[in-house]
């Protein structure tokens, strides 16, 4: 199974920028996509289908124009969750996950913690969403989260460990989050097979970052243990360019 998770910074304006025609020329079985800021009706949906992804699965935010997941499915999994129950999350469209077999794909988008506010709201959801990774790893021990957890694991991630080291995604207690969920369980696909520095998936629009490669590497294939021999690829396609996230693709054996 070949798996893409895109921060897309609004499916309406990346498709606008080729979106599609790059779908089908990587042509993944699944694609995790997060920050789609849009509710589904507002997308013309059957360009996808066109595609070959019959499948498609939109969990919004309430509020219009902001956050929200959605999976595109090749072949119709066996069950959709929408949501994780917990209603603060949910609110703002942040967890969707496919069963396909044993093999089960979220697709997730963590919260930025822009101010105060809003870093005590992704402190808070980072701890509960490591409670319900554990408790869901209990029926579906083969999950697979994909997505942008707006985190920095290790200086190798960002361009600058020094500049930053006070700067939200890359502060100590969200990266020591984000080694804690990786020590319940989980393996940060990339990183499996690639220990090379340089390799980002977000860059800032300033001061012409994509082009001189200073980014941080937010976004996450995590797969669960249990499936560490199972996992054949994980890569970052840096050359699509349809928002200031790039694409990840991961393989695992169904």
């Amino acid at each position: 199974m070949k798996i893409v998770s895109y921060n897309v910074n609004g499916i309406r304006a990346a498709l606008k920028k080729g979106f599609i025609e790059w779908l089908e020329s990587v042509s993944p079985d699944v694609v995790c996509l997060q920050e789609t800021k849009a509710m589904e009706e507002q997308v013309d949906t059957s360009i996808f289908e066109e595609a070959g992804y019959s499948h498609h699965y939109w969990f919004s935010a309430q509020k219009k124009g902001y956050s929200g997941v959605a999976l595109l499915c090749k072949n119709e999994p066996d069950n959709v969750e929408f949501g994780t129950g917990i209603d603060y999350m949910d609110h703002e469209g942040r967890n969707i996950r496919a069963d396909f077999g044993d093999l089960s794909v979220m697709s997730m988008y963590l919260p930025s913690g822009t101010n105060m506010d809003r870093l005590d709201f992704k402190l808070t959801y980072m701890d509960d969403f490591q409670k319900y990774s554990e408790e869901l790893r209990k029926e579906r021990p083969n999950l697979i989260v994909c997505g942008d957890y707006n985190i920095c694991h290790e200086a190798i991630d960002i361009h600058d460990p020094v500049r930053n080291k006070n700067v939200s995604g890359f502060l100590p207690v969200e990266r020591e989050w984000i080694g804690d969920f990786m020590k319940s369980g989980f393996i940060d696909s990339f990183r499996h097979f690639n220990k090379e520095p340089d390799n980002y998936t977000w860059w800032s629009y300033r001061a012409n970052a994509r082009t001189n490669n200073k980014g941080w590497r937010l976004d996450y294939g995590m797969v669960a243990e249990p499936l560490e021999d199972r996992l054949k690829r994980s890569v970052i396609l840096s050359e699509a360019k349809h928002s200031d996230h790039c694409p990840i693709l991961l393989e695992v054996e169904k």
